[in-house]
């Protein structure tokens, strides 16, 4: 296996962008180009017009991007998306990236702990930093002039690799999925071992151990608890004292018998008392000359009708 770790006969993609230097652009193709063999054509492309490839998904075996010397390409979510879309299950990228040590004001550039982040994120796994080490002058020039940063924080050059999955993106497999009823736990398994069983289980001859301590009951109850209970405080509070003007259905507490009582006081009596006779009627009553009322029947006279004996 050749440089990069290229094989012969792979299909290989180099990602570049506007700051790599035409020369070293030619110089790699050519070396690539050496590594695959004549049957395979390497194929280049520009970083910002990645998505506009055209590309079949998994079509290659192997990615370079930014790996041209002087290159300062940037890879956002979306170029690494579009890179994990074209890279054959298996396949490798192998890229290189300006970063800084500490997050900056300036959004373009990475730190060297989100770029592995990144990676994973697009769907890439094994991720691994292979190599990280300061830019030249130059080459901080280069990234100065081309990122247009002005940060203070320190660059850096990092090289890493990822590996897209075993599997196509977007694939899918039916899960096998055991939906059989299982046993429930048994009074055993509840209990626990039969040595945790065997501690609350008591015999004849444990209750006749002199070594075993049993509690009276009568122990457990003070001086607070033997004293009798008032009557009243048992006492369930009446309708009344809960401030109900009507019984309730059943009522046990009196208070229905209460209320019709003295709905039968209130009602008003004759004054002779003979309302029941036919014949012996008062000179004002209202049911003068009428037949005598039925026994049990109940009468109901006005108030202005009534006059005291």
């Amino acid at each position: 296996m050749g440089e990069y770790g290229i094989a012969p006969g792979q299909r290989v993609a180099i990602i570049w962008d506007s700051s790599s230097p035409v020369e070293a652009l030619k110089d790699l193709v050519d070396k690539i180009q050496a590594l695959v063999g004549a049957d395979n054509r390497v194929s280049v492309e520009n970083v910002n017009q990645l998505s506009q490839f055209g590309s079949q998904s998994s079509s290659f075996d192997v990615i370079l991007s930014g790996v041209v010397p002087g290159s300062t390409a940037q890879h956002s979510a979306e170029v690494l998306a579009e890179i994990a879309r074209i890279l054959k299950p298996g396949g490798r990228v192998l890229l290189k990236e300006p970063v800084v040590t500490e997050s900056g004001n300036n959004s373009r550039i990475k730190t060297a702990a989100k770029l592995p982040t990144a990676l994973t994120l697009s769907g890439l796994v094994e991720v691994k930093e292979l190599q990280k080490e300061a830019l030249t002058p130059e080459e901080a020039q280069s990234v100065r002039e081309h990122l247009g940063y002005q940060g203070k924080e320190i660059l850096l050059i990092v090289q890493i690799e990822g590996k897209k999955p075993n599997f196509e993106v977007g694939s899918s497999s039916q899960l096998k999925l055991s939906f059989a009823k299982q046993p429930g736990p048994s009074w055993k398994t509840l209990c626990g071992p039969p040595a945790t069983a065997k501690l609350w289980t008591l015999t004849a001859n444990d209750m006749n151990d002199e070594e075993m301590d049993l509690l009276d009951s009568d122990e457990l109850l003070d001086s607070e608890d033997l004293k009798k209970p008032d009557p009243s405080s048992l006492r369930a509070p009446s309708c009344k004292e809960m401030g109900k003007k009507k019984a309730c259905k059943n009522c046990t507490c009196g208070l229905a018998e209460e209320l019709e009582q003295e709905k039968k006081s209130s009602q008003p009596k004759s004054a002779c008392g003979n309302c029941y006779l036919g014949i012996f009627r008062c000179a004002s009553c209202p049911y003068l000359g009428l037949p005598a009322f039925k026994p049990g029947r109940k009468i109901l006279l006005k108030e202005n009708q009534l006059h005291d004996a």
